[in-house]
């Protein structure tokens, strides 16, 4: 009798702690359902502009509730779209990837709760991609000074494939050069965020030493247009 009266026992424990797991998953009638986009930052683009397109063919992950690992993950459709079916009440986190050009992944995320039964549309996701993604561009201008031998002024304007570069700072070399255009405009794409010098040559001394002209840059964020507000000036004996 004491044996079967602890089976017994042992049953509606089980009943009860089965009907008690009511924490974030799967097993209700509870629905996650949302759309993904993809931004597009492609290469040579010096406006920065994107192109954005629904995300095709893309794993969305789901979180139930705290935990530290995903518990079920789904593909988007050809139109972005995604479902996570038969989730019980609670809170809950979806998230897809945005690559780096170094290809590292970084997820964005949204959280959402979910109530009995209830079907809730996420806010859209939208992820990024491409070779200029968390990068931005740095741009100047260049002005020179044309003199002759005895240092007369022969003529002045945009200093026209005048080769300018980017450092770090800290670093012993230059990371990046490129030439300005007719009207003296140069610009250096990818840069990530960070401390920059820019600098070019100007005239030779006597000793035939080029003096080279800088400035300082702070790129705070990626993704801008960081412009130095003041334009190179140089001179050059032709």
């Amino acid at each position: 009798m004491k044996k079967l009266f602890t089976i017994l026992m042992m049953i509606v424990t089980a009943i009860t702690l089965f009907s008690c797991n009511t924490g974030e998953g799967t097993g209700g009638r509870g629905t996650i359902e949302g759309t993904v986009y993809l931004v597009l930052h492609p290469d040579d683009n010096y406006n920065l502009d994107k192109d954005t397109v629904v995300a095709a063919k893309e794993d969305v992950f789901i979180v139930y509730g705290n935990e530290t690992f995903y518990g079920d993950d789904v593909e988007t459709d050809h139109t972005g779209h995604y479902v996570f079916k038969y989730l019980r009440p609670g809170t809950y986190t979806v998230y897809a990837y945005s690559t780096l050009p170094s290809g590292e992944r970084v997820a964005v995320t949204q959280s959402v709760t979910v109530g009995k039964g209830e079907n809730v549309t996420v806010p859209d996701l939208y992820i990024h991609e491409g070779k200029a993604y968390g990068t931005s561009i740095i741009k100047g201008q260049v002005y020179a000074s044309y003199i002759d031998k005895d240092g007369n002024v022969l003529s002045s304007g945009p200093a026209y494939e005048q080769r300018m570069y980017l450092q770090r700072v800290g670093e012993s070399y230059p990371c990046d050069d490129v030439r300005a255009g007719l009207d003296g405009i140069f610009m250096f794409q990818k840069v990530t965020p960070g401390d920059y010098i820019v600098f070019t040559t100007s005239i030779y001394n006597e000793d035939e030493i080029p003096l080279i002209v800088q400035k300082t840059v702070t790129v705070s964020e990626p993704d801008q247009i960081v412009e130095i507000p003041e334009r190179f000036d140089i001179v050059i004996k032709p």
